[in-house]
């Protein structure tokens, strides 16, 4: 079964892989380690995960414009990841993949999608497939 949810289109572009989920807030600068791609994010619930490659799911960011930058330092380290689902669009986050180049889409409700899903990104339509769940073959 594919689940479909349709959002707002954010920054276009498509990209598939495996969901990083979190029902926390993230913010890049301070959040994630630009060196590794780690989040480093004191109590966060993805603690220690790192983007790379994946689709980060996330409610919304927070933080300075900065975080913008080290989204794209990431990108540029190849650590970033392959596209971004939010809740709602933060304006860092949303310069940060437009200049970064990742596909990101906003009003989907991220509770239907658990980390280890995998899912294909629509930056362009604002189309997010949920194509396999996790755990299914």
């Amino acid at each position: 079964m594919v689940l479909e949810m349709h959002g707002r289109p954010i920054s276009p572009g498509r990209a598939e892989g495996v969901a990083l989920v979190s029902r926390k807030p993230l913010s890049f600068l301070g959040g994630v380690d630009p060196e590794t791609g780690v989040i480093i994010e004191k109590n966060h619930d993805l603690r220690d995960e790192c983007v790379r490659d994946r689709v980060l799911c996330f409610p919304h960011g927070h933080g300075s414009t900065v975080g913008s930058y080290v989204l794209y330092s990431l990108v540029k380290r190849g650590l970033g990841p392959k596209a971004i689902v939010n809740v709602t669009a933060d304006p860092v986050v949303v310069v940060g993949a437009i200049i970064s180049e990742i596909p990101m889409v906003d009003h989907i409700d991220i509770g239907r999608i658990s980390t280890g899903d995998l899912v294909e990104v629509d930056g362009e339509t604002g189309m997010v497939r949920v194509l396999r769940f996790r755990g299914e073959k």
